[in-house]
């Protein structure tokens, strides 16, 4: 087996170009350093809205196109002959110089539809989980910023990332073709987001959906990583699919990022039925590999498989796609030859460690009913761990329920539980025309703000939107009535009679005991010649129990 083809460097109007094979037709990419994670919620869906409209003057074609939005990086490619190549990406660089403005709201309408029929994914809010409310948990939140982008805010965008300084292009299959363009603005190579995390004790467990387990963990970039998931992949396969027959679609997935590590997500799904059983092998397997390790004869088999298949990719070129991203996040071009010659001398220690290191970042989505806690794993945060300092404000219907607004934040206390939210640490505001409000933290606890269970909200809202930081605020379309909240019915006239009338009649055991009590005063005062020492004692209880009684009136 040969180490693999050399891939070569170029640089076309100050882009730098890898070329490396390719098998049948030329296939390209022209990757930016901007992706989901650059992206403050107030802004969410920026990029991909970008990505449609530098397409959009492409129109229908005789080639494979389409572009790309991840949390790190946007790409634009194809696959044709390479006057179709030079065409596209010439094309593609001209409209994000100058973009098709006046698609701008029909864009935006195609991108609700394809969030609204596509969805998130099972698994798409363990980003959040993982890292909050910004920068890599960005991706596990909609596309909350659509309605308000304008023209100039796409403007800026493009000027800050889609530049020739945040770019590199990638070709498989042939030389640079004749007449390429990327006439593309100058700009600066835009580093990626630190990697936030949310998660205070790992590993964590916390519910997802009903009939799915998925599991991340975060690991070094390097075959290492490659093999242990690999392996994975193949012991849940087989265990949880042909053996245990408890799982009809098993996956595993391998997503490197700037800082050099490696995200790691693996998921299983069964029958609601089958929850707890499923979860149950599925930490076995997780165990298996860190306490049992592998034996080395499986070990080889998938060191050999994972070789194979890296060596055919490069062959076909599609590890240049990643090495572009590399490239852009300052990371050397790696050579196929050292990749295989690594991973061969792989030992069943050096992967037993690597499951160790896995299992202690890990974050398991369990389904509703279970937990992760009989498998040593902590439950992720769901609360904040006290509330701010302000003042009380009760929910109606809500018994135990009440917020508290202070200069600092606000909270919501449900009995011992408490979320919140301080103003320095908002990251979004989301308001309906309703009214109603919903504050998300840097850590990704949330807070509503329902004014119609509040009594006399202004105050309140208009403090809330004075006191969050300038451009988190999002506004969004007016919510289904029926999902707004309501206050209780108020009762009516006959039934408030009823209650005050028993309520009186339970409280004149204290109007009577207080007149017992003051006769017995008068007449001992009487006696002992001295009634004007026991007037006041007795106006005292007389009040008190008037008082008593008439604060306890509805």
């Amino acid at each position: 087996m040969t180490a693999g083809p050399v891939i070569e460097r170029r640089e076309v109007d100050g882009v730098p170009v890898l070329l490396g094979p390719g098998e049948g037709p030329m296939r390209a990419g022209l990757v930016f350093r901007v992706g989901q994670a650059d992206e403050p919620l107030s802004r969410r869906g920026i990029t991909h809205l970008v990505e449609h409209l530098a397409l959009f003057r492409t129109g229908v074609a005789d080639h494979h196109y389409n572009g790309e939005t991840g949390a790190e990086h946007t790409a634009f490619h194809l696959q044709g002959t390479p006057d179709e190549v030079a065409a596209f990406l010439t094309g593609v660089c001209a409209s994000l110089r100058d973009l098709p403005m006046e698609r701008l709201t029909v864009e935006k309408d195609i991108l609700r539809t394809e969030a609204s029929t596509r969805g998130r994914g099972a698994t798409h809010g363990m980003r959040m989980w993982r890292h909050g409310a910004t920068a890599h948990g960005t991706p596990g939140y909609p596309e909350w910023g659509l309605s308000a982008l304008t023209p100039d805010d796409l403007r800026a965008w493009t000027a800050r990332y889609f530049t020739r300084g945040n770019a590199v292009l990638w070709i498989a299959g042939g030389d640079v073709p004749a007449g390429l363009r990327l006439d593309l603005p100058a700009g600066d190579r835009q580093p990626a987001p630190p990697v936030p995390s949310a998660l205070p004790v790992r590993p964590a467990w916390f519910t997802g959906v009903p009939g799915m387990v998925a599991w991340d963990t975060e690991l070094p970039e390097g075959p290492a990583a490659a093999v242990f998931t690999a392996l994975l992949g193949r012991r849940l396969t087989r265990e949880l699919r042909h053996e245990a027959g408890l799982s009809a679609s098993v996956t595993t997935a391998y997503e490197p990022r700037a800082d050099g590590r490696v995200l790691v997500t693996a998921t299983a799904d069964a029958v609601p039925e089958q929850s707890g059983a499923l979860l149950g092998g599925f930490v076995d397997v997780l165990a298996a590999i860190r306490w049992n390790n592998p034996d080395q004869a499986e070990l080889s088999t998938v060191v050999s498989l994972w070789c194979d298949g890296t060596l055919r990719a490069e062959q076909r070129g599609a590890r240049l796609a990643h090495q572009a991203f590399r490239v852009l996040t300052g990371h050397p071009v790696e050579r196929a030859g050292d990749l295989l010659a690594a991973a061969r001398e792989l030992t069943v220690a050096d992967v037993a460690a690597v499951a160790t290191t896995a299992y202690e970042a890990g974050l398991l989505m369990v389904p509703p009913g279970t937990t992760g806690e009989w498998a040593s794993y902590a439950a992720a945060p769901t609360t904040s761990f006290a509330a701010v300092h302000g003042r009380d404000l009760p929910i109606a219907g809500a018994e135990g329920r009440r917020l508290v607004a202070g200069s600092e934040g606000i909270s919501l206390v449900d009995g011992a539980d408490t979320a919140t939210v301080r103003y320095a640490d908002c990251v979004a505001l989301l308001v309906w025309p309703d009214g109603g409000r919903r504050l998300v933290g840097r850590d990704g606890i949330t807070v509503p703000v329902e004014p119609t269970l509040l009594g006399r909200p202004a105050a309140l809202l208009a403090e809330i939107d004075a006191a969050v930081p300038a451009g988190v605020r999002i506004d969004l379309p007016a919510r289904d009535p029926g999902t707004v909240p309501q206050p209780p019915p108020r009762p009516s006239a006959g039934s408030r009679m009823v209650r005050a009338i028993t309520r009186l009649m339970a409280g004149r055991w204290k109007i009577t005991a207080a007149v017992v009590v003051s006769l017995l005063l008068l007449a001992s005062g009487v006696s002992d010649g001295c009634p004007h020492l026991v007037i006041t004692p007795i106006a005292m209880i007389l009040g008190y129990a008037g008082w008593s009684h008439f604060r306890d009136r509805p």
